[in-house]
């Protein structure tokens, strides 16, 4: 999708359609009042257009609502999509982001193929972050996961074109545009990652594209298979793949600005399961197609060092994703097998279904060793988080509130919804072995935690962040902003936690 910044009058666009925001205004409570829908634009050819719409009660300005008018008097455009934002007083930037992508998947099915998106005029939108949220939505909104379809259509927006008023600061939006175009297509490049299916992205073929995409961007790398693994004494990660036809694959993605020799190293470190079968420990049948996915958080790391190398942050960043299947054959791991860790820990595995933390556990000490002196990860780890926090928020634990106020900060700007979760002596309790140092589940009750205090074994003293991302990294039903499937969530959260280094 070509995507543009303008600056023009919006009556005065020739497009095939124009889309502008509204609010509901309204802020009485009762069961007969009405809402209050609001354009946010000056523009009054655009204003006099929609009144007559806005005054039916037909368009309420809900949260991602929309209404079609055709051949809008007084606009040169030939189609003018009004889009809600929901309540004045609950609107963010966030919204903005939802809003592109509502307008841009509402015109991929009616073969319009531009798009002129007016950026909204509003004090509570500053027009900086609205114009990066905008462009970063509306890519976001052209991604379909029918990679594979014979018949695929290519319904995807040509063209984008951000609208902003002539009085803004043009420089101050260039850079923020730019920006929102690196970060939605960094979003788009894990979400196509996630999107492919086992036996087209098994572990060397994910090191293959993730060699290819620093190739491009300008990042170090490396990857290493089975003999790095043996000769770093990375037990715990061989012992997922060693059930495996597929081979492991130690990814190694390194960022050194110029100039930068000192300060915080950044560890990101992803688990990379490109398929989950659960092990000797079998998952159910029902649904395990998806387990492709269990990828997310080792592409979630990919695509944010996809990001990293191009806006260029001034501190050095290391990605670590350990990519395997866990398969149930002959040569695979059991219940009660013990692993000796890269740090020399013993682990007990009581279910080798319980494999996200094993990977992750070597991954944690070999960006340690590469010098990493903040740590963070991210894994679709849990289903015990998704029971606790549905699909609305993600996991987030970390032994550093110095570091999670940086990551919780983020958050506003990257419209990624975390909820921190707890860590404890008492969850470290539930995963003592009585044969070795801990044991891979500490049972049912709790899981999350317990998933989370495994990994804390091996950050150390480290200050460290622990995203599990098991709840938002697949999108179960579409929504007006975004399709079903892989979401790239994480990708944004953790750009902007290295950017506030």
């Amino acid at each position: 999708m070509r995507t543009q910044l303008s600056f023009p009058k919006l009556a005065e666009i020739q497009t095939e359609l124009l889309a502008v925001l509204a609010t509901d205004t309204q802020t009485a409570k009762g069961a007969d009042v009405k809402p209050a829908p609001k354009l946010l634009t000056a523009d009054p050819a655009v204003q006099a257009a929609a009144a007559a719409v806005l005054a039916s009660g037909e368009f309420k300005a809900g949260a991602n609502e929309s209404v079609l008018l055709h051949a809008p008097a007084g606009l040169k455009a030939k189609r003018l999509l009004v889009v809600g934002l929901g309540k004045q007083s609950k609107v963010t930037v966030d919204s903005v982001r939802s809003a592109a992508g509502t307008a841009v998947r509402f015109t991929k099915p009616r073969g319009i193929r531009e798009l002129v998106f007016a950026l909204p005029e509003a004090a509570e939108l500053p027009a900086a972050p609205s114009t990066r949220a905008a462009v970063e939505g509306a890519l976001v909104g052209d991604f379909d996961p029918d990679t594979y379809r014979s018949d695929r259509k290519d319904q995807s927006v040509q063209s984008f074109t951000l609208a902003a008023p002539s009085s803004a600061d043009k420089a101050a939006l260039e850079a923020t545009f730019a920006e929102g175009v690196i970060i939605g297509d960094s979003q788009n490049f894990t979400r196509e990652l996630v999107n492919e299916p086992g036996n087209k992205l098994t572990p060397t073929i994910l090191g293959q594209r993730a060699a290819k995409m620093a190739t491009e961007v300008g990042l170090g790398w490396e990857v290493h298979s089975t003999e790095k693994l043996h000769e770093l004494k990375m037990g715990a990660f061989w012992s997922v793949s060693q059930g495996s036809e597929e081979p492991p694959a130690l990814i190694v993605l390194r960022y050194e600005p110029e100039g930068v020799k000192d300060g915080p190293v950044l560890g990101l470190v992803g688990k990379g399961i490109t398929f989950d079968s659960g092990g000797i420990s079998l998952k159910p049948g029902d649904n395990m197609e998806k387990m492709k996915y269990d990828m997310a958080g080792g592409a979630a790391m990919i695509g944010t060092m996809r990001a990293i190398a191009l806006l260029k942050p001034r501190v050095r960043v290391i990605g670590v994703v350990c990519a395997a299947e866990n398969m149930p054959d002959g040569k695979a791991q059991k219940p009660g097998d013990v692993q000796i860790a890269m740090s020399g820990k013993s682990i007990e595995i009581i279910n080798t279904d319980a494999e996200g933390r094993l990977v992750l556990a070597d991954g944690l000490s070999y960006a340690k060793q590469l010098g990493a002196t903040h740590l963070i990860d991210a894994a679709t780890l849990t289903g015990a988080c998704v029971v606790a926090l549905g699909m609305i928020n993600a996991g987030a634990f970390s032994n550093d509130d110095e570091i999670f106020g940086k990551f919780n900060a983020a958050l506003a700007t990257s419209g990624e919804k975390f909820w921190r979760l707890p860590l404890g002596d008492e969850y470290a309790e539930m995963i003592k072995s009585d044969i070795g140092d801990i044991k891979n589940t500490g049972g049912r009750w709790g899981g999350a935690s317990t998933a989370a205090e495994f990994l804390k074994v091996f950050a150390e003293d480290t200050p460290w962040i622990h995203l599990d991302i098991a709840g938002l990294a697949w999108v179960e039903d579409s929504k007006p902003y975004i399709a079903k499937g892989p979401s790239g969530v994480g990708v944004r959260s953790i750009l902007e936690w290295v950017r506030s280094y």
